[in-house]
């Protein structure tokens, strides 16, 4: 699945949506350059979960951890991450549980270590917005893009193979 995304209400809003299919669970892995994007969807991700605070990337910390009406969210930020063994220190393998839903910046540093994603979503420049791009991983990954598909909003932000938006 390919969307276009204008500007960052609607970055923010599909992170929203996304958050509403993931239903509190999976790995989410968000891929692309610096400042295409990857927070601000976490953001709209976060919202979804009942996060109403300010989220920032979690740069230096690597992990900031949410507990939201019931939801365990784990939001990664692996960009200075200098070996993916760092991971085994913080309590990695806790923090990925099955019954938590792990968004996870920069996953490419982590590889080798992180367990394979739910869903896979590459996001990169395009004019003044951005296009996403979503792959499904697992059975998980493949329902939430079934959901996402359904939601009449993303109707005309979804892309055909073309790159045009799909009528």
């Amino acid at each position: 699945m390919q969307l276009r995304l204008d500007d960052e209400d609607r970055q923010v809003a599909f992170g929203e949506c996304l958050g509403r299919a993931l239903d509190g669970q999976g790995r989410v892995h968000l891929t692309g350059e610096l400042g295409a994007g990857k927070t601000t969807l976490a953001r709209g991700i976060l919202r979804a979960c009942g996060h109403r605070g300010a989220v920032k990337s979690p740069t230096y910390t690597l992990v900031e951890p949410y507990e939201l009406d019931g939801i365990r969210v784990h939001h990664f930020d692996l960009y200075r991450l200098g070996d993916p063994e760092e991971l085994e220190f913080i309590g990695g393998r806790d923090l990925l549980a099955e019954d938590a839903l792990c968004v996870i910046e920069w996953p490419e540093r982590g590889e080798g270590w992180l367990p394979a994603p739910d869903l896979e979503v590459s996001l990169r420049l395009a004019g003044s917005g951005r296009e996403a791009t979503l792959e499904a991983r697992s059975e998980h990954g493949r329902a939430v893009l079934e959901r996402l598909a359904a939601v009449p909003a993303l109707a005309g932000w979804i892309l055909d193979r073309e790159g045009e938006a799909a009528r």
